[in-house]
């Protein structure tokens, strides 16, 4: 017998885990939240406001369900590339239909018809971008103008009653922390469990990062731009529900008077997800939100005009751009 052979066997190290480092988008976001939240107490503070009464808490919170949830949808079809411009009218539509359904219907008959308009608008959205070859931008514009023009012709105020046992969606809490939040929370978790750890969320990133590469790689891209559009259209038909379950009717303004296609898209940039596709991701997005929803809550506290809070708005998301570009520089 060799000596080789009576050494014992020596364990190779695995693969070391990846650092969680501080130049990473998704860190510096929720590391810019905290810096916003401890200037946004100070500065109520010293105005005579209290900035973390358990009301202002709640209404943090409840703000950031509707647009994080967009805006979580938003990142999923934006790391393919694509984008969608439509969710602010199909939040608009999705009140309406679940209203009307759910008061001749039961609950559960309106959110299976939410969902299914949602999966239609996101399927249409994907085959136009991927068959017809039309620019996402334009494509998901002409969605928006059709469900704006079939609200307009339908509605003229609002419509339908949600049931009271589903209005605990959008009232109930424990302590400060709205229900919804954990209706968030798990639709966060199931698209970066998505994106992050499946096949699929491989293919998305490789989709935006690279469309051509990724095709030569075997990469279905068109079915991966579809699923991406579904799933976006899916979270934003969840963003209708909790939306109806707030108003308690179907609103034909509720999308579009938050300006929930812009404020989204804001977000995910905010949070360091890449409008060309290919970087960025779900945790970044939500510190983006936190970001948005935190500076309303300063402005209104301090009753600021809306045109200085716009422009605040606008610099904020121009200087994390400008960051997030010059870091990528850095380590090109």
């Amino acid at each position: 017998m060799t000596p080789t052979a009576l050494a014992p066997a020596v364990a190779q190290p695995g693969p070391k885990p990846r650092r969680v480092k501080l130049t990473d988008p998704a860190v510096g976001v929720w590391l810019a939240a905290a810096v916003v939240i401890v200037l946004g107490w100070l500065i109520v503070t010293l105005d005579g406001g209290s900035f973390f009464a358990r009301a202002n808490i709640t209404t943090i919170l409840s703000n950031c369900v509707a647009l994080g949830l967009v805006a979580v949808g938003q990142s999923a079809v934006i790391l393919t590339g694509s984008l969608d411009l439509s969710v602010a009218y199909l939040i608009s539509l999705g009140t309406l239909v679940a209203a009307e359904t759910m008061q001749d219907g039961s609950v559960v008959t309106g959110v299976l018809a939410v969902l299914a308009l949602s999966v239609a608008v996101g399927l249409a959205n994907g085959l136009i971008v991927t068959g017809l070859k039309v620019n996402a931008f334009i494509a998901t514009l002409g969605t928006a103008f059709i469900l704006r023009g079939w609200i307009e012709d339908n509605y003229t105020g609002p419509a339908g009653q949600v049931p009271a046992s589903f209005r605990h969606l959008g009232y109930d809490r424990i302590g400060p922390v709205p229900v919804s939040v954990f209706l968030l929370a798990a639709v966060a978790a199931a698209v970066w469990f998505l994106t992050r750890r499946t096949r699929l969320g491989h293919h998305m990133y490789a989709t935006g990062g690279d469309e051509h590469a990724a095709r030569l790689s075997g990469v279905r891209t068109r079915r991966t731009v579809v699923v991406a559009h579904v799933i976006c259209s899916l979270c934003v038909g969840a963003a209708a529900l909790f939306l109806a379950s707030r108003l308690g009717a179907g609103a034909p303004w509720a999308g579009t008077e938050a300006r929930y296609d812009l404020e989204s898209i804001a977000a995910v940039v905010l949070g360091g997800t890449a409008l060309a596709g290919g970087r960025g991701g779900v945790a970044g997005t939500l510190g983006g939100v936190l970001i948005l929803a935190v500076l309303d809550s300063v402005f209104n506290q301090l009753s600021v005009d809306p045109f200085f809070k716009n422009v605040v708005r606008g610099v904020v998301i121009i200087a994390a751009v400008a960051l997030y570009a010059r870091r990528g520089r850095k380590t090109a």
